[in-house]
């Protein structure tokens, strides 16, 4: 196995980021750092809102997938059926650079003109598997912007983390909001997920996002809302997110997005339902996510918006970032309305939800 992020950290010259401050790579010497606090659950809370013109685009990819050149293998990451605990799962590395063990890139895909608001990075994955990775790099990741080079990212909030059904598994997070401000839109790099290679009962899963709100006059005008937790989903409860206060009119236009961990594909019963006053509830679904397994191990997107990803494996397998189109579930106009991830049989953890609602004028 290569070089762990804190061994690579304590060997190279890098740039630091960290609370939205960074430097160019190359202009400083970074010293060990402390792991960042951790917490084994973490309630989900919104973290970014805003009345806006705009939208929220999001990229995501996964650090991980299955070894070999066996057709089993090759069949799932083309989007047939497979579970990331049926193979010998190993590292995504895509950036040619013998420093880092595993890399994958993905697009920022932003409106002409459009300026960027807020940005946010989520990594996350399972540290127990054929090995045992340290948590103590659970909080730090390494990224460049198209064009750039890397530069630390530490998580800025408290990281989450638990051990539970046989995976040891967290989520970081961290503002990017400057960098992701000053840079052209375009392919990210996000490289040294602590992810665990091997195989294990409970499979071995990672994958980031970089969640990007932005404002642009020629888009109608929307609430914007970013939520973001640790919690385990198993059982009919889930996680649910409410927005209050936002008039929105009937028919609202808009989307709405997740991520989460270990959705094992052709494993039914989990769902992201909407509900609002005086609306019936919804179900979300698309070409690639089934309404009763939307934990499928996918990062799918409505199908006039798909970002270009490296690799662009059709099953992450146990990695979902989704986006979803509101399609008609506010049918009638309101203030009020939850979105609710359930998981009645992957022992799946939710990490992120963000929503843009047409707002009534």
């Amino acid at each position: 196995m290569r070089q762990t992020l804190g061994q690579l950290l304590r060997r190279a010259t890098v740039g630091v980021l960290t609370l939205a401050m960074w430097a160019p790579c190359g202009s400083a010497v970074a010293a060990p750092l402390a792991p960042s606090p951790e917490a084994d659950s973490l309630a989900f809370a919104q973290r970014y809102r805003a009345v806006q013109h705009g939208g929220i685009v999001r990229a995501a990819n996964a650090s991980a997938t299955c070894l070999g050149a066996g057709s089993s293998c090759r069949s799932a990451q083309s989007g047939g059926a497979g579970a990331n605990g049926d193979f010998e799962m190993g590292y995504i590395d895509v950036d040619r650079d013998p420093n880092t063990y595993n890399s994958s890139r993905a697009e920022v895909r932003l409106p002409a003109g459009a300026r960027v608001t807020y940005a946010r990075l989520y990594w996350g994955g399972n540290l127990l598997a054929g090995e045992q990775k340290p948590w103590e790099d659970n909080g730090r990741v390494l990224i460049a912007e198209p064009g750039g080079e890397y530069k630390e990212l530490i998580a800025d909030t408290l990281v989450g983390h638990r051990v539970a059904d046989g995976a040891d598994a967290f989520q970081a997070s961290a503002d990017v909001t400057r960098l992701v401000r000053d840079s052209a839109p375009g392919m990210y790099t996000v490289a040294q997920v602590n992810v665990a290679m091997g195989r294990s009962a409970a499979g071995t899963w990672g994958g980031w996002t970089l969640v990007v709100a932005y404002e642009d006059p020629a888009e109608p005008l929307r609430h914007l809302a970013v939520w973001d937790g640790f919690a385990p989903l198993g059982g009919r409860s889930g996680a649910a997110m409410p927005l209050s206060d936002l008039p929105f009119p009937a028919g609202a236009g808009g989307r709405v997005g997740l991520v989460a961990y270990n959705g094992d594909r052709g494993t039914t019963g989990d769902s992201l339902v909407l509900t609002a006053d005086g609306s019936r509830s919804t179900a979300f679904a698309g070409t690639a996510n089934p309404y009763d397994d939307v934990l499928n191990s996918t990062i799918a997107d409505p199908a006039d918006a798909a970002p270009a990803r490296v690799p662009a494996y059709a099953n992450t397998l146990g990695y979902d970032s989704d986006v979803f189109d509101l399609a008609g579930g506010l049918e009638r106009a309101g203030d009020r309305a939850t979105f609710r991830l359930t998981s009645e049989r992957d022992a799946a953890w939710a990490g992120v939800l963000f929503a843009a609602v047409d707002a009534r004028r």
